[in-house]
């Protein structure tokens, strides 16, 4: 062999020996990025059923294949929950993580104390540990809708995502959309310009629309409106609506109203809105026009402990806390009402007043809510899962366990149907993004 044909040759064995390690490295990595789950039972939250013996193939942050139990890969990593229910991750639809107050403060007054008494970076170091109070329950994505200063939200979402601090999957929506004066009343006619560090005030039409274009140039996530701003006086008009959900809409995002009385709810369906936050006045006639047009609804419900718990630290005393009762029986009555119409359903807490808890533990009380409501197990599942991922265009990747969805798995004990509340505050497992953050399993 000439000088020529031996360098030739020695050459393409280099190259072809680089290939093989490459090839084998890769295959090992993979191999080891890959893992497996073995779920006792397992939630369909698309087809809203429980199933049993089935095996999750996870390779790094996303699912490859759900089967019924089959043979595990020789040396696989696999964990075993054949003992326990296994979820998709749970979303919190309604949260406020950076906003925080006392029981027996006034919203107003706290909301100017932060602004001007609380740095950015006080505020979001604060979000930031309240954020990662949500994973230990088991909520691996929350839908955070202002009060949140200039985009902090964002900030705070972008932080998670590359990994500098632990939290859950944030969906933010930057400054809240409102009429003058927003949410925080009270304000003198010289300091208004303290809520514009808060709230993006709109002032007419094509304002409406500049202001989606200035939340999308952020990468926002949603849109928040408040189609009513009491107790304070003013509202959005119809055709501000319009403009904003049109705008957003061409920038691929959804739009949700903050809702208190009936007629707000009402013009934001017929601006066409995506979603109602609260809609504690809502009327009949509205919720089938909800159902109708498939307008989702996050009731913001509490439970009869966290109002007894919050009525204690806000002061009632004995004797003075009958309002509860009524309160508790109305928002039981409306979301029946709202079921039986076929209003879609999205779990939300909107619970950012401090009793005494974590907010991650705060927010689960959410279930608890539904479920004295009168909601099905299941139902409050799906709507806390599936149902809330898919009014975010979302249902591919999160809020479902199916090939190519992020690896956002959860497991609890205890029986989900016969035993709800306990069984769905009992999580024993938490993974987001194929990253375990808690197992606790036996």
């Amino acid at each position: 062999m000439n000088t020529q044909a031996l360098s030739q040759y020695l050459s393409k064995t280099i190259i072809f020996t680089i290939i093989l390690f490459l090839t084998i490295l890769t295959s090992t990595f993979a191999q080891e990025n890959e893992t497996y789950i073995k779920a006792g039972i397992f939630y369909d939250s698309e087809n809203n059923m429980l199933l049993k013996n089935k095996l999750i193939h996870i390779r790094g942050n996303k699912i490859v294949s759900i089967v019924t139990f089959p043979e595990i890969p020789k040396n696989a990593k696999f964990i075993d929950l054949t003992n326990y229910t296994v979820l998709p991750g749970l979303i919190d639809a309604h949260t406020h993580v950076l906003f925080s107050q006392d029981s027996n403060v006034d919203f107003s007054e706290h909301s100017i104390q932060s602004l001007t008494m609380e740095s950015d970076a006080l505020r979001a170091l604060r979000g930031a540990k309240r954020a990662r109070s949500y994973l230990d329950v088991g909520i691996t994505t929350i839908k955070d809708l202002g009060n949140s200063g200039l985009f902090l939200d964002v900030a705070l979402r972008d932080a998670i995502s590359e990994g500098t601090i632990t939290g859950p999957r944030i969906l933010a929506s930057g400054p809240i959309m409102g009429a003058a004066g927003g949410q925080i009343y009270g304000v003198s006619p010289s300091h208004q310009n303290l809520i514009d560090l808060e709230y993006r005030i709109i002032k007419g039409v094509e304002d409406a629309r500049n202001a989606v274009r200035e939340h999308a140039n952020q990468n926002v996530d949603v849109i928040k409106i408040c189609a009513d701003n009491l107790p304070n006086k003013t509202f959005l008009t119809i055709e501000e609506m319009k403009a904003i959900v049109n705008m957003a809409h061409d920038y691929g995002l959804t739009v949700t109203a903050h809702s208190v009385s009936n007629q707000s709810a009402w013009n934001a369906i017929q601006a066409g809105v995506d979603g109602i936050e609260h809609g504690f006045n809502i009327a009949d006639s509205t919720l089938t026009l909800m159902a109708k047009k498939k307008v989702f609804l996050v009731p913001t419900e509490n439970s009869r402990k966290y109002m007894e718990v919050y009525a204690e630290l806000a002061g009632y005393k004995k004797g003075e806390t009958a309002w509860i009762e009524n309160y508790l029986n109305n928002m039981s009555k409306r979301l029946k009402q709202a079921i039986k119409l076929g209003v879609p359903i999205v779990v939300g807490s909107d619970n950012y007043t401090e009793i005494g808890t974590t907010r991650g533990c705060s927010s689960q009380d959410m279930f608890r809510a539904y479920f004295e409501a009168g909601m099905k197990p299941l139902d409050i599942l799906q709507s806390a899962t599936y149902l809330s991922a898919s009014h975010l265009n979302m249902q591919n990747d999160i809020g479902v366990l199916k090939s190519k969805s992020k690896a956002d798995i959860i497991a609890v004990k205890g029986d989900i149907i016969a035993n709800f509340v306990n069984t769905i505050e009992n999580v024993v497992f938490v993974m987001k993004d194929g990253v375990i953050y808690n197992q606790e399993t036996n």
